[in-house]
């Protein structure tokens, strides 16, 4: 089945895994929202509560992490296309089960920046994972996921 037969689009007629063209498409304001959250002790939430954890500023590393995977999404997941990322808010909350993310991104072009708000959590969640080990071993990304977009041709949706 192809795409224009409701199939998947990112898929040829022979079910090979393609790039779909998006140069016909229109440039229009978009914007995707993700959420995710990095589950932890109350060990480490006190921690960053406190004084912080034994590497550092775990919420600005996570922030600046988070800015930054959304800017190289393409290089990480293969079919995503090169946009161009006009705007990507991070946010970091600690919260009393671990540490709540989330990422805005935002742009004018052809595709949206779902993927580009997604990777923005996954690599904050990374971040802090990274930035808490040595405290707890067991922390855990749970919940990752696209909540609202907007703009482009199938307009807005909201989780």
């Amino acid at each position: 089945m192809t795409a224009t037969e409701g199939g998947f689009p990112h898929l040829d007629a022979a079910g090979r895994a393609r790039m779909v063209d998006v140069s016909a498409k229109p440039v229009t304001a978009r914007e995707a929202r993700a959420e995710g959250l990095v589950r932890c002790s109350a060990e480490v939430v006190a921690a960053l509560r406190g004084g912080g954890v034994p590497k550092g500023d775990a919420v600005a590393v996570a922030r600046l992490a988070g800015i930054q995977g959304a800017k190289r999404t393409p290089e990480l997941v293969p079919l995503a296309h090169p946009v161009a990322v006009h705007g990507v808010d991070v946010e970091v909350e600690v919260v009393d089960e671990g540490v709540r993310l989330a990422a805005v991104v935002r742009t004018a072009d052809r595709t949206g920046v779902e993927m580009e708000a997604l990777t923005a959590v996954a690599v904050a969640g990374l971040a802090v994972v990274d930035m808490i080990k040595a405290v707890d071993r067991r922390a855990v990304i749970t919940d990752l996921r696209v909540v609202a977009k907007s703009g482009g041709r199938s307009g807005d949706w909201r989780r």
